[in-house]
């Protein structure tokens, strides 16, 4: 199943929105983190674009892949 969603998020605490090597506090990295709770298998999620360490975002689109059907979280 492929899921897009739509992000907003206060970059303050945030190294940025890529997964780096040195670090474990970006964006992507957190939702990664949550969704593999929240499905019980590893998920990748794909950025429409990329922010540096400190920016916001509103209306980031961003799309992972998940094998079971998971309900839609309210």
């Amino acid at each position: 199943m492929n899921v897009a969603v739509w992000l907003a998020y206060d970059g303050t605490r945030y190294d940025g929105w890529q997964k780096q090597g040195n670090t474990d506090r970006t964006v992507q990295g957190k939702l990664e983190a949550v969704l593999e709770r929240f499905s019980g298998q590893p998920v990748e999620v794909h950025g429409s674009g990329r922010t540096d360490a400190g920016v916001h975002a509103r209306g980031q689109v961003a799309n992972f892949h998940l094998e079971k059907k998971q309900e839609p979280l309210r």
